[in-house]
């Protein structure tokens, strides 16, 4: 069972069994919508005509995207070059823990998930940090993600049970600083995703779902010069995800998992000794094949060859694929060429303004192309520091109407376990 994204589905955890609950069915026509449009390909349209449909990129566990703190997810979800790293960094870029002004913190978020369709579906995420010397860290992390109560019916709509479908990843980093300016990390990550337990869906055995994955990330800081003033400047690179793919039935029908590469810049203004500005840009793309336009007649028949396998029209196979061909494979594979390409990048800007270390306004914008899912939405948060804690708060707020991320709230506390130790 896949998970597909959908201009009204922003990293909705889809593939999630849907029967007779009513709120889960807005759910399934999003899905149904999706579908419609990207199976109507027709093989003899051009790569242009290709490039400007609906054809989103289709992982398991999309829960992984989810941007897991409150301050970055109120500055468009930018992340992976910080300034004053926290907790929160080992999901963002590891090799910026060195960093960290403190020597140990944790940190614990949660978001109400989806409060426009349904009222039990949650994000939670609880991480921390050490600093083991001025040149190393490690950091742990586990994100939980509960889809609620499900209800299962049979084909005849009689009720078989109920069930709490949920998908949760524990992971844990090192960093190291090679010189003043240069810095690495890597993480390993385990995750489980339990969609349906163990029970026969449609003449199909159902099974939880779980994979292996790590992370490579670099840091890179400087000094520029800029109106006769030295700003600092931060550039950061992620690879994430790069692990198994993953299953709910066989072997033979494994899916990739998202894998992310993540590339982003920070550059930090100090308006005067109380007031400074720190503002970022990352970009996104996953490095998953994506998937081709299929011939709806082959030499006079249905879209099949001879054999009963799909022939194609644009694109390239991402059947069979290993991780490491796909990853490769993603940066040309669209079946609309470069324009589409360039769609699959996704674009995160925010802002961040802090008064005297102690009060932040955040700012932010994320774009997704129309055809790649459509996600667009501005962020605004808020931030507080006291003695030895910080509280982080997030408003989501998409460019559509009737959106069901509309008015998203997410919140993270901090503790600074370092102070609390000595004291």
């Amino acid at each position: 069972m896949k998970r597909v994204k959908s201009k009204e589905a922003m990293s909705i955890p889809l593939g999630t069994p849907i029967f007779a609950r009513k709120d889960f069915m807005r759910k399934s026509l999003v899905i149904a919508l999706a579908a419609s449009v990207t199976a109507t390909a027709n093989a003899q349209i051009s790569s242009k005509q290709i490039a400007g449909q609906l054809n989103t990129i289709t992982t398991m566990v999309p829960f992984l995207t989810i941007s897991p703190d409150s301050r970055s997810a109120g500055m468009g979800d930018a992340g992976v070059a910080l300034f004053s790293p926290d907790a929160n960094s080992i999901s963002w870029n590891m090799a910026n823990m060195v960093n960290a002004e403190k020597k140990t913190g944790f940190s614990l978020s949660y978001a109400p998930w989806l409060r426009q369709l349904v009222d039990d579906v949650g994000f939670s995420y609880l991480s921390g940090y050490t600093k083991l010397s001025d040149n190393s860290a490690v950091a742990g992390a586990i994100r939980y993600f509960s889809l609620g109560n499900i209800n299962f019916t049979d084909i005849n709509g009689d009720p078989t049970g109920n069930f709490n479908p949920n998908e949760f990843s524990i992971e844990g980093g090192y960093s190291t600083r090679f010189s003043k300016s240069f810095s690495m990390g890597v993480n390993l990550r385990f995750i489980y995703s339990n969609i349906a337990g163990n029970r026969v869906l449609n003449g199909i055995s159902m099974k939880p779902g779980y994979s292996g994955a790590g992370d490579v990330n670099l840091l890179y800081k400087t000094k520029l010069k800029i109106a006769g003033k030295q700003d600092d400047f931060n550039f950061g690179v992620n690879i994430q995800n790069m692990g198994a793919k993953m299953t709910y039935t066989t072997k033979d029908s494994r899916d990739f998992i998202p894998t992310n590469l993540k590339i982003g810049i920070g550059l930090k203004h100090e308006i005067d000794q109380y007031n400074k500005l720190n503002t970022y840009l990352d970009v996104n793309k996953l490095l998953v094949p994506t998937r081709p336009v299929y011939f709806q007649s082959y030499k006079g028949g249905d879209s099949t060859d001879g054999s009963g396998k799909k022939v194609i029209s644009n694109g390239m196979d991402p059947n069979g694929v290993s991780v490491v061909q796909g990853m490769v494979q993603s940066f040309y594979d669209a079946p609309g060429g470069f324009k589409e390409e360039l769609n699959e990048w996704n674009i995160s800007y925010g802002m961040e303004y802090w008064y005297m270390n102690q009060f932040a306004g955040r700012l932010g914008v994320f774009y997704e192309s129309n055809k790649k899912g459509g996600r667009q939405y501005l962020t605004f948060g808020l931030g507080f520091k006291y003695q030895k804690m910080a509280l982080d708060a997030a408003m989501l707020v998409p460019f559509f109407k009737n959106h069901p991320l509309q008015n998203q709230l997410r919140f993270s506390l901090l503790f600074d376990l370092g102070s609390l130790k000595d004291e």
